[in-house]
């Protein structure tokens, strides 16, 4: 509230004086009761509210008021309307206090309302009104769109606020600092917040928020939410069955695939073949019945979008179903013993499936005496060692036997030789070495 009086002495004080004291000597030169005056009231009020405009009147004596808007128009006259504006009411007229309201109220309707009172002279006071727009929710403006590995830039707008707005952004509950402006609008403002991030694939559907306080809000906040929109290459993954598979049995495979935007087309191929007659294909669901040999190969799922393209594969084994059977051996029975010599029977070892592995094929033997048999080979080894030393020691024994022989006959008929030209005879010698 800013009282002022006005009267006919008042006109007489300095200009220096300050407010105060003015207003003190104003009081005390107008108790007489032929001092009239007149008083008016600021008025603060949100836009589109209600404002009361009042005029407090001291020692009114039936004279003139008038009450004119911000343009100098007259809205009443003696609490007459005098402007067709129906948002403006006369709601209170008394020796005492004038008051009007204004209803709807607008940013064009700020300014000062005269309360003019009509005596000898004219005194006239002015009630200001202040119309206080706060900021709308604000709205997030994207310059261009996220992709994985690049930046986003995003901008927090509040397009008209009186005073201006004052915005920042929110991430994970902490500040993210921003770039701020302002525009002036007339009597309103305009601003903005504008923040760069790096994005990633994980931060596809990450929260930020953008808040907006003003005085107007009373403690109060508008709060704009936002979900970044990061876009990326699709990502494929073949879900595989489980089990083994068998001939007749049945393949079911789901291609499971991610990426933003989400591809939506899904390829199912073989690699260096076509895909089998029977396969059916619904989306990202791959099927194939009665399996059989003739299937097996590598299966291809490929799916792409505009930021890139990706494939997983499967090799698919089918088995086939032959029935493996086990042999069990008697139950050993007491036989006769007989004067036959025991020959030795080796045990050949049976074939039984796997439990862990039903196609798999692995070997069980029975039990073999394993003591006997390398007992047996190593008699084997020691006479075949033996029969060839024996065999050796008989053949180097000969040759030289034969050696001996041979150089005792070269002596005897070197003696004959030498009888013969010495002369004897002959028929001595012969008979004498022929012996």
């Amino acid at each position: 509230m800013r009282p002022v009086r006005s009267c006919v002495l008042c006109r007489l004080l300095p200009a220096p004086f300050s407010l105060a004291l003015r207003s003190l000597v104003l009081v005390l030169l107008c108790i007489t009761p032929r001092c009239q005056a007149v008083q008016a009231e600021n008025v603060t009020v949100l836009e589109g509210g209600t404002a009361q405009i009042s005029c407090r009147l001291q020692n009114y004596d039936g004279s003139i008021v008038v009450i004119q808007n911000p343009r100098r128009q007259t809205l009443f006259f003696n609490g007459t309307r005098a402007l067709k504006d129906d948002r403006f009411q006369m709601v209170l007229f008394t020796p005492r206090l004038v008051r009007i309201e204004l209803t709807n109220v607008s940013v064009s309707d700020e300014g000062g309302y005269f309360c003019q009172l009509y005596t000898d002279d004219t005194h006239h006071q002015v009630a200001t009104l202040s119309v206080s727009v706060p900021p709308e929710t604000p709205t997030v403006e994207v310059k261009q769109e996220a992709v994985e590995g690049g930046e986003v830039e995003l901008t927090c707008v509040s397009p008209r606020s009186k005073p201006a707005a004052t915005l920042r952004w929110i991430r994970n509950g902490r500040e993210i600092p921003g770039v701020m402006s302002q525009q002036d609008n007339g009597k309103t403002f305009s601003v903005s917040s504008t923040i760069r991030i790096p994005v990633e694939r994980k931060d596809n559907g990450a929260a930020l928020s953008c808040e907006a306080f003003h005085p107007a809000l009373g403690g109060q906040k508008r709060i704009r939410h936002y979900r970044l929109d990061v876009y990326f290459a699709p990502t494929v993954r073949i879900v595989p069955p489980t089990g083994i598979l068998r001939e007749g049995d049945s393949l079911s495979l789901t291609c499971s695939v991610t990426g933003n935007p989400l591809p939506r087309n899904i390829q199912w191929s073989k690699i260096n073949d076509t895909l089998p007659e029977r396969a059916e294909i619904s989306g990202p669901t791959f099927q194939i019945s009665r399996l059989s040999q003739s299937h097996n190969g590598t299966y291809l799922c490929q799916a792409q979008n505009n930021y890139g393209r990706a494939a997983d594969h499967y090799t698919l084994l089918v088995y086939d179903n032959v029935s493996v059977t086990t042999t069990v051996p008697p139950t050993p029975t007491t036989q006769p013993i007989t004067s036959h010599p025991a020959t030795p029977t080796l045990l050949i070892p049976r074939v039984a499936p796997d439990p862990k592995d039903p196609g798999a094929v692995v070997e069980t033997h029975s039990a073999v005496p394993y003591a006997v048999i390398g007992g047996v080979l190593a008699l084997l080894v020691f006479t075949v060692i033996c029969v060839l030393i024996v065999t050796i020691w008989c053949s180097v024994r000969q040759k030289g036997s034969y050696l001996t022989h041979e150089a005792s006959g070269l002596d005897e008929h070197g003696e004959v030789q030498e009888a013969f030209l010495n002369g004897n005879d002959a028929s001595q010698g012969k008979k004498e070495y022929l012996l």
